[in-house]
């Protein structure tokens, strides 16, 4: 099954990581390189990515035919998505295991979620 796991950043974690030498930060970037590796060699990662900062964001709608953007983020929470991994799990255990290895699950959030695939086993 298909696991989607969301990483999120919040204001303390980002001040956090600002605050790392470059040293300690890439010693973080290596981190999540092995994580990567890790996840590539038992045959689980589908994807992964990290997205540019939130006030990037561009929010979509449609409305009469219309397609409009305005400038972002638009979250109504304080976490703010940062990236993801898309893996292929033996079960949901499993792909909450791989999620307590990324850092923002100590001092951010980190979410699991089944992917929706159609035309096949639902959960």
């Amino acid at each position: 099954m298909k696991y989607l796991i969301l990483i999120y950043g919040n204001p303390e974690s980002r001040a956090i990581w600002e605050g790392f030498t470059d040293t300690r930060r890439d010693e973080g970037f290596a981190y999540y390189a092995g994580l990567t590796e890790d996840l590539v060699a038992s045959g689980e990662l589908i994807a992964t990515e990290a997205l540019t900062d939130a006030s990037m964001t561009k929010r979509v709608t449609v409305h009469d035919g219309q397609t409009m953007t305005t400038d972002g983020p638009f979250a109504e929470a304080k976490e703010l998505l940062a990236g993801f991994y898309l893996l292929e799990c033996e079960s949901l255990e499993r792909a909450i295991e791989c999620a307590a290895r990324v850092p923002e699950a100590e001092f951010g959030l980190v979410e699991v979620r089944p992917v929706l695939e159609f035309g096949g086993p639902q959960m």
